[in-house]
């Protein structure tokens, strides 16, 4: 400011120097510069000019007052000098930021519970992404080929980690690749998981009888020693998850690589092989090392491969709900989690007869007594899990969300689903606004079932690929299922779309008696138009396993 005021006053002492007004002309015109009244100066000094340094002619096209007035030339000069300085500076910084805005990828960023995404031209559509959100990241988690091994031979780890992945199937894809995670951080070698049977699924699977082993053990084979059974010189097999002296118990959960280090290595070094119970999310995310979770990613997406007859299966049954119109159409798969479990496990409350309540009361007496307690208390905790958007979507209120969408009755939908709580009457409002409902069960012979019917783990694995390879996928409630499919769908390029319904806001929607179907949409619309797995950072709003983008996918 000072320097500008600097200017300033001296461009005023300038405009006051001796002037005179000639006679035949309104210019003002300093004394000292020759004028010939005949126009012959004017000749002389065009001849002139063209012999002149061509910074004198840039110097005598400036006003008269900062060229001729020799006390202010100087001044006048650095003056012009520094604003030419400027207006470059500003030039470059502009073009810098054009440039850069051009080439940003395409990332939604989060302030508070809102999310904002970058601005697009192309209009909406109701079965892809943005094209700019497709094209801006790319995976870079596989495995380099001709990449040099540093993992030592078996006997020269720091020994041997053995778990049992508990659960679902999704979260026994968890289980394995933290498993391997673990046993990086540790450099020890890791026995193939056992896939544990529980109280829910009952279901005796064994790893061999869903994945590929042999393609699972050869890709890891540059990250981690892998070897599918305990070591014949450990001959008390029983001891492990038995003994307390060969049983590591008290991991906490989403425990840090640190913990490890500290805790577990020291046991194992001195055990040489030991149980890890439980593994239930019991490794952090942005707690570990960034090649970690990038080994992780390379674990679920590249690895861990389906049985050759299960991948077959789901792509015959994709095929099928494309052409189910007799040419090639796009489908959607719902994840309908509104199972009788489910529901009861919720401790919401939902649309039914006295009847159904006073029997889903009971039933969650005899499952949760301590949760039930009395029962008391339940309504005015299931109004507030309702606002907090922590209970299952009824099939009705998918039904008018997908079509407040837009999503046309003609819609393909593929259901992912146990036995829908409430049967077919409760699925009556989902097939009366889309009347293409199917299942596997539906699509398929029961000849072409029967083989996989033996293994639970089985049917669960076909539903979980028909729903990744969907045009657009919709999950109605939280759960590794939709969780491992929405990641691996941003993986892919977040072309695909998965719609991730905002429970919480659509309850107040849904609770609005006075609100008009034209409003809904608009609130349905505004509300989900960034809530179909555009890219964002992962941490600290996602898991690696429902957005990988930041430890384990690249600038495309």
């Amino acid at each position: 400011m000072a320097e500008l005021r600097h200017s300033s006053s001296l461009g005023s002492r300038a405009s006051s120097s001796p002037m005179k007004r000639d006679d035949d002309s309104s210019p003002l015109v300093p004394d000292s510069r020759p004028f010939d009244d005949d126009g012959g100066g004017g000749r002389h000094s065009s001849s002139r000019d063209r012999d002149r340094p061509l910074w004198s002619q840039l110097h005598s096209l400036w006003p008269p007052h900062f060229s001729d007035d020799p006390r202010v030339a100087p001044h006048g000069s650095r003056i012009a000098i520094f604003l030419l300085l400027v207006v470059a500076l500003v030039g470059l910084i502009s073009i810098f930021s054009i440039v850069r805005h051009l080439n940003a990828p395409y990332l939604c960023r989060k302030d508070g519970i809102v999310l904002h995404c970058p601005r697009v031209k192309e209009p909406t559509s109701l079965w892809e992404n943005p094209y700019s959100a497709t094209t801006s990241w790319k995976p870079c988690a596989e495995r380099l080929d001709g990449g040099i091994s540093n993992v030592p031979p078996e006997n020269e780890t720091n020994g041997y980690i053995f778990i049992h992945a508990e659960g679902g199937l999704n979260q026994q894809r968890i289980a394995i690749c933290n498993a391997v995670a673990v046993a990086k951080i540790l450099n020890a070698t890791l026995i193939l998981p056992v896939l544990k049977q529980d109280q829910i699924w009952k279901d005796q699977t064994k790893f061999k009888d869903i994945f590929d082993v042999d393609h699972f053990i050869d890709y890891l084979k540059d990250d981690v020693r892998i070897v599918r059974d305990i070591p014949k010189w450990f001959t008390d097999k029983s001891e492990l998850f038995t003994s307390i002296r060969r049983t590591v118990k008290n991991i906490p959960k989403y425990a840090p690589a640190q913990f490890y280090i500290d805790n577990v290595l020291p046991r194992i070094k001195e055990k040489k092989i030991m149980a890890l119970k439980p593994f239930v999310d019991r490794l952090g995310y942005d707690n570990v090392p960034p090649e970690i979770n990038r080994l992780r990613c390379r674990v679920n997406y590249h690895a861990l491969k389906f049985l050759p007859e299960i991948e077959e299966m789901s792509n015959s049954l994709a095929s099928r709900m494309r052409n189910r119109t007799g040419s090639q159409n796009p489908y959607m798969a719902l994840h309908l989690r509104f199972e009788k479990g489910m529901v009861g496990l919720s401790f919401c409350d939902f649309v039914g007869t006295r009847e159904e309540k006073a029997k889903m009361a009971e039933y969650r007496q005899k499952e949760w007594p301590r949760r039930y307690k009395n029962g008391s208390h339940l309504w005015q905790l299931a109004l507030q899990k309702r606002k907090e958007g922590r209970c299952p979507l009824e099939p009705g209120e998918v039904a008018v969300i997908l079509r407040a969408m837009g999503y046309p009755k003609e819609t393909q939908i593929y259901v992912a689903s146990g036995q829908v709580y409430g049967g077919q009457n409760r699925l009556a409002p989902l097939r009366n606004m889309f009347p293409n409902l199917v299942t596997k069960e539906e699509l398929a012979t029961k000849e072409e079932l029967d083989g996989f019917r033996k293994h639970v783990t089985s049917l669960a694995a076909l539903d979980f690929l028909v729903c990744l390879k969907s045009d657009v996928f919709v999950m109605t409630h939280g759960g590794n299922f939709a969780k491992l499919i929405i990641g691996a769908r941003r993986y892919m390029g977040h072309r695909l779309k998965s719609i991730k319904p905002d429970k919480g806001l659509m309850s107040k929607s849904f609770g609005d008696p006075y609100m008009g179907w034209a409003t809904f949409v608009e609130d349905v619309v505004v509300i989900h138009q960034t809530r179909t797995g555009l890219p964002e950072e992962t941490f600290p709003n996602y898991d690696i396993w429902e957005n990988p983008l930041t430890p384990c996918m690249c600038r495309a």
